[in-house]
């Protein structure tokens, strides 16, 4: 499938500035997997304070970056039973671990992997990296719901 750009992103998430973490998708294979790019720029809120000698982004946030891909895969590929009232929440995170710091100037690339869905929870296998070396990984487990 072609690429998404920030457009269509912002259809599908009900993020928005300073918690929306993808600016584009780059490869989306329906029901499979996801690459998506996030532009790490020394302009985020959270620089300020973390840290401000040596700024880095917090782990808490590269999750929430491949939690909002893996969201967008689940979206992309969810057919007719994704609404406008549809949310994917987090239920549960597994194995993260980081292994380098993410800086301001980096491409924080996004990949999520469905690994299997269950009973409406979906496990993905995820990476963020920057130049191919890997920044975090994780196991990610999700739900949809409809919001009211």
């Amino acid at each position: 499938m072609s690429p998404l750009d920030i457009h269509h992103i912002l259809k599908k998430l009900p993020h928005r500035y300073p918690i929306l973490l993808v600016d584009r998708v780059l490869e989306i294979e329906h029901g499979k997997r996801i690459l998506a790019l996030k532009n790490v720029t020394i302009n985020e809120p959270y620089f300020v304070g973390h840290f401000p000698h040596r700024p880095v982004m917090p782990g808490v946030l590269m999750l929430e970056a491949l939690a909002q891909a893996a969201a967008l895969l689940s979206f992309e590929s969810g057919g007719a039973g994704i609404t406008d009232d549809s949310v994917v929440y987090f239920v549960g995170i597994d194995g993260a671990r980081f292994k380098r710091p993410v800086e301001p100037g980096d491409q924080l690339m996004l990949e999520a992997t469905i690994d299997r869905a269950k009973s409406g929870i979906y496990k993905y296998k995820t990476r963020a990296s920057v130049g191919g070396e890997t920044a975090v990984e994780a196991e990610l487990m999700c739900t949809m719901r409809r919001i009211a």
